[in-house]
């Protein structure tokens, strides 16, 4: 397995001749003559004075800050020179205000200062998180191999997490657990490839793909929003049965979240939730729309029904739109909440309750769309948005229709009748007040899918533009009395 060195990797992802290094001569922290020779012999070797290197450089003429490890320098360790260092630059990059790409490659804490070097971690950890919680993007992009305390604290924080392809990464290194136990660690699972499809990283990016990858990432997060698009021209919307809704909303050909972002959207950057885990339910992404920067969250059909790790895929993205102070999309497309044993098990009603809770009272802009199929407590949980739109034969409901009949008449005879009864097509939940654009379908979303994203990915842009412009000391009461109000007499 490869290794990338530090200044290979500043060499290809910053704009050439931009970088600047913030490093001051390290710390001496009273070595033996042992340790001092170590030393010497790491800095010979890699013509570098400690095992990380930091400062600014530009992609595509953006500042970044830059942390990024030398494990041809005593294997990456991190010890109290090495630990002030990256403590000073991510405070540096914080006051002037900067993104910050941090790139460890690390076998842990340096063994030869024993454990206060253990314990500068909490420093590094305690000036990563004032970082993000001045809003400012924290990426990490881990390389071979990185492991123990590096990957246990600042490797494992970032808004976006992405690897080196078959890169070694988990907390106990390999070798360490063989002497420990007498037998090798499973083959495998300490994988970039492997923590991607568990949903531990969002992504495995080649070196030469960063850069690309790092641009996207910051056209979202950084770069200011465009002008909206000019919406389309409302037309007048056709008289739709409820149950003809519900039967175009479950054709397996209609277009759903995955669609909308391949062609409604730009600057995608796909997160962890596109793996095969079980929250794979839930897509995750950064993304613009009209020039409009959002974190994206979508249900997928193709998941099935959701369940308690993808309404926990869920509220990431929820803390992640909050932290990085950007809009939060939600698109609604679900059968409704996984019904097993395992469920109730995993607390499937404290997520939904959580994942209500935390939309209602989010801090930034939101913008719901029924995409399709509203059932049960996983479409009420990313329902109560600042503006919410609805694809013409989006519905919601407490229930399928069906079920909905075998409460009421014991039978599944009645479910479009039940459909028409309680008012959970778009046309009846704008009247109602829950619904504030409905985007047409011509005549079938499922018939013209490239027509119909296109045409909701202006109305979405146009939302989006909307809702940033609500002042954000108003936003939540506004939000609140809106949700206040719904099914109150006038």
């Amino acid at each position: 397995m490869d290794r990338i060195g530090a200044l290979d990797l500043v060499d290809t992802v910053l704009d050439v001749g931009s970088f600047r290094s913030w490093d001051t001569p390290p710390l001496s922290v009273g070595e033996d003559d042992d340790y001092r020779a170590e030393l010497a012999g790491a800095r010979a070797a890699t013509g570098l004075d400690e095992a990380v290197i930091t400062g600014e450089g530009r992609v595509h003429g953006r500042r970044v800050a830059v942390i990024v490890c030398e494990f041809a320098f005593l294997a990456g360790s991190i010890g109290v020179a090495a630990a002030e260092r990256i403590t000073t630059a991510v405070q540096r990059a914080t006051a002037q205000r900067l993104p910050l790409l941090a790139s460890p490659s690390s076998g842990g804490t340096r063994m030869q200062e024993g454990t206060v070097a253990f314990l500068q971690m909490v420093k590094i950890t305690a000036a990563v998180e004032l970082h993000k919680r001045a809003h400012l993007p924290y990426l990490v992009y881990l390389r071979h191999p990185t492991t123990g305390g590096v990957f246990a604290s600042w490797g494992s924080l970032g808004h976006v997490t992405i690897a080196q392809p078959g890169a070694l990464i988990g907390f106990l290194g390999p070798r360490v657990y063989e002497h420990l136990y007498g037998e090798p660690f499973p083959a495998g699972v300490q994988t970039a490839e492997n923590l991607q499809r568990h949903g531990v990283i969002d992504g495995v990016v080649p070196l030469r793909w960063l850069r690309r990858t790092l641009q996207r990432a910051l056209k979202v997060l950084v770069d200011p929003p465009a002008p909206a698009p000019t919406p389309p021209a409302a037309t007048p919307l056709p008289a739709v049965p409820a149950w003809e809704s519900v039967l175009a909303s479950r054709r397996p050909d209609r277009p759903g979240a995955g669609m909308l972002l391949r062609h409604g959207a730009t600057e995608r950057v796909l997160l962890s939730a596109t793996g095969t885990s079980e929250a794979a339910a839930m897509l995750l992404a950064l993304a613009r729309f009209g020039g409009q920067p959002a974190v994206v969250l979508g249900q997928r059909r193709v998941g099935g029904m959701t369940g308690p790790a993808a309404l926990r895929e869920a509220r990431r993205g929820m803390a992640l739109a909050a932290g990085l102070r950007l809009p939060l999309l939600l698109l609604i497309d679900t059968p409704g909440p996984a019904l097993s044993p395992e469920a109730e098990q995993d607390g499937l009603a404290g997520e939904i309750a959580r994942c209500l809770a935390d939309l209602v009272t989010l801090p930034v802009p939101t913008v719901s769309v029924l995409l399709g199929q509203g059932n049960g407590g996983p479409a009420l949980a990313m329902v109560p948005a600042d503006r919410v739109v609805a694809a013409l034969h989006g519905w919601l409901a407490p229930l399928p229709p069906e079920g909905a009949s075998a409460i009421v008449y014991r039978d599944l005879d009645h479910a479009d009748r039940l459909a028409e009864e309680q008012g959970i097509r778009s046309v009846e939940l704008a009247a109602a007040g829950i619904v504030d654009a409905i985007v047409p379908e011509r005549p079938d979303a499922a018939d013209e899918p490239i027509e119909f994203i296109k045409r909701l990915s202006r109305v979405i842009a146009t939302e989006l533009r909307t809702v940033r412009a609500i002042a954000d000391n108003e936003r939540v009461d506004t939000r609140l009395q809106r949700y206040r109000r719904i099914g109150l007499p006038e």
